[in-house]
């Protein structure tokens, strides 16, 4: 696995270059040095490090971080994704907040490399905001603990010439502050100018975070992560053996919906968190699963990336396929 002597290591994301047929991954990172690791998300970079086969890690040290001087990501620069544009020219899409607002409210970012380590941001590097008329676009600390649009996950429109991105936000108007999630939607022709949707799900949870949406066998899924302190009641309502901490998904056949919460057990849960952050990954060897290593049997903070594991479909369902 990719473990840190001096950093934790939490929330990732991978890209294989063709050009060389290396694993990159992109991480949160922290320095151990702050002690508390609850801390963590207040003194994050992003780390970089590169596989031949997802196991034994080169680690290529800091490649990106919150904004120097003043600017709307000079507090936080949190989870995103990369994608390889036709001209070769990568494209980072990350999460931002600023000093200025205590890094209550998220926004999406935007910045470039050409060799998957330097990147630049693309102007000051601001991309995306909410729209009112279908995110909840206020901050409300009576109601959530902040404004959220993050974990954009960016990718070729399956269906057309240009780019999806989806992300992490949640839904005005509903009551049950923890039946408010959603996952939101923007398109793209050239992955620069982006236009807001409607979100393609919503409900269920207060937040499913970091989406990574996949085919697999001509069907759609969307993995997120949360907390089992976000599920909604009518969830928990329906799920045997009660709430957990970490991975699960959404089906549907069309990447453009209608999406649904896969039936049946938590893909990868546990309490406290056992795993977090589950992503596919299609490997030479067939579909694996990875996720980051989050808290020991009594809690405390691991912050490792976990090696992958084996993944089936049993009648369309995900199910883990491993020796412990």
């Amino acid at each position: 696995m990719l473990a840190l002597d001096d950093k934790w290591v939490w929330d990732y994301w991978l890209v294989r270059n063709p050009d060389d047929n290396l694993w990159h991954v992109f991480f949160l990172q922290a320095d151990k040095s702050i002690i508390d690791p609850e801390l963590r998300h207040w003194n994050v970079s992003f780390g970089h490090a590169t596989s031949t086969d997802l196991i034994q890690w080169d680690y290529l040290g800091t490649c990106f971080q919150p904004a120097n001087s003043p600017s709307w990501d000079d507090k936080t620069t949190w989870t995103g994704s990369v994608v390889q544009n036709e001209d070769g020219l990568w494209h980072l899409f990350y999460t931002g907040s600023s000093e200025e607002e205590n890094g209550l409210i998220q926004r999406i970012g935007h910045a470039t490399s050409s060799d998957l380590h330097h990147w630049v941001r693309v102007d000051n590097g601001f991309c995306l905001d909410l729209d009112a008329r279908w995110y909840d676009s206020e901050y409300r600390p009576d109601y959530w603990h902040d404004r959220a649009m993050r974990d954009p996950w960016v990718m070729r429109d399956p269906e057309g010439s240009g780019w999806m991105m989806f992300f992490t936000a949640r839904v005005p108007g509903i009551e049950e502050a923890n039946n408010a999630g959603a996952i939101g939607l923007a398109r793209s022709n050239d992955l620069y100018k982006w236009t807001l949707s409607p979100p393609v799900f919503q409900g269920g949870f207060g937040q499913l975070e970091v989406p990574q949406v996949i085919q697999i066998s001509g069907k759609w899924y969307c993995l997120f992560c949360n907390s089992g302190d976000h599920w909604s009641k009518a969830y928990e309502a329906n799920m045997p053996g009660g709430k957990v901490s970490g991975t699960h998904y959404l089906m549907a056949d069309n990447i453009n919906g209608p999406w649904t919460i896969a039936p049946g057990k938590f893909l990868d849960g546990g309490l406290p968190c056992r795993r977090y952050v589950g992503k596919l990954l299609e490997t030479d060897a067939g579909l694996r699963y990875m996720s980051f290593w989050h808290d020991t049997a009594e809690g405390e903070f691991i912050g490792t990336l976990s090696d992958p594991v084996e993944v089936k479909l049993t009648n369309g369902l995900l199910e883990l396929i491993e020796n412990n």
